[in-house]
């Protein structure tokens, strides 16, 4: 999964894509595809979600947002969390959060946070699902060894 180019607008709801950077900031587009692009100047707080990470209580401290949206796209298996952001009790987004992240850190992560993510979660799984797929894993290069081998086969034809 990678995140890097998905981010979230400070005082605007939901998730962007970046499209392409300008002089003076990034254009934007809504990843669910209501609304068109526009550009985030320099005074407008864009935070990439590959750069978000949550709270946990073990030695870390914590874990990339990447590795929590994985836990969340396997756990509910390649669909959408069946909760509503906007409905959804505080236990229900504490379940919710135990599902995704069972060691967070219960004084650090806030309501507010468990919400944002099970809404971010919510429009990836719905509208980016590719984003979850496993990527190919690219051919290793040959060793050194494998191409002194291959040039010996040449020298004895």
């Amino acid at each position: 999964m990678d995140l890097k180019e998905i981010a979230t607008v400070s005082g605007k709801g939901g998730l962007f894509r970046i499209v392409k950077p300008t002089r003076s900031g990034v254009i934007l587009e809504p990843v669910d595809g209501k609304g068109g692009r526009f550009a985030a100047g320099p005074s407008t707080r864009v935070s990439l979600l590959k750069e978000i990470s949550m709270y946990t209580t073990d030695e870390e401290g914590s874990v990339p947002l990447e590795r929590v949206m994985e836990q969340l796209y396997q756990s509910y298996d390649g669909s959408t969390a069946p909760l509503s952001s906007k409905d959804a009790s505080e236990d229900e987004l504490r379940a919710f959060m135990e599902q995704a992240l069972p060691n967070y850190d219960q004084d650090r992560v806030y309501v507010s946070d468990m919400r944002k993510l099970l809404v971010w979660y919510n429009l990836l799984a719905e509208h980016r699902a590719d984003l979850f797929q496993e990527e190919p894993a690219a051919e290793d290069e040959p060793t050194p060894s494998e191409v002194a081998s291959s040039g010996d086969a040449e020298e004895q034809e």
